[in-house]
């Protein structure tokens, strides 16, 4: 499994979408998960979003290994070791490795002001040097992939070439 964490704004989504197609083009089965899409839900008192988003990637994941597939990509900000486990846990990986994709405080604030225009765009701008400090001290990470100097294709291709699952020839 490969995790792509980093704070808001610095790629995550863009950098695994981008990484899929890489993938697929060298026909290389895998999925790619964003894992904080599982999370959107407003659940009833009681049931907790956290627990209902690994159950649900589990499910996922039980049904793309069922195909065949042993490569999982999830993106997700993996802020402590305590959730780290938990994705782990979730995908059931033999082998995993964490990528963290950081760019500067102000690359990762307009990215977040231009994709987030509802009513938590002001709180999600706030979040941006917040979370980036929390996976600061976390230091969960295998590596890092700066992605404001760069198109979204040349960090996700170093990303996979970080985690080893492309060459440098391919």
């Amino acid at each position: 499994m490969l995790i792509i964490t980093g704070s808001m704004g610095a790629g995550k989504s863009s950098v695994l979408g981008e990484a899929s197609d890489i993938l697929a083009r060298h026909n290389i089965p895998h999925a790619a998960i964003d894992l904080d899409a599982f999370g959107l839900a407003h659940l009833p008192p009681g049931a907790g979003n956290d627990a209902a988003m690994y159950r649900n990637l589990r499910s996922v994941c039980r049904n793309y290994a069922s195909l065949g597939v042993r490569r999982f990509m999830v993106a997700r900000a993996i802020e402590d070791r305590a959730t780290l486990e938990c994705c782990r846990r979730a995908v059931s990986a033999r082998n995993t490795v964490v990528c963290r994709l950081t760019a500067k405080i102000g690359t990762m604030r307009k990215r977040v002001k231009t994709r987030e225009l509802g009513i938590l765009r002001k709180q999600f701008a706030a979040r941006v040097s917040e979370l980036d400090s929390i996976l600061d001290r976390a230091r969960l990470e295998d590596f890092t992939v700066t992605t404001d100097a760069c198109s979204v294709t040349q960090s996700a291709r170093e990303m996979l070439l970080k985690a080893g699952w492309i060459s440098n020839l391919s």
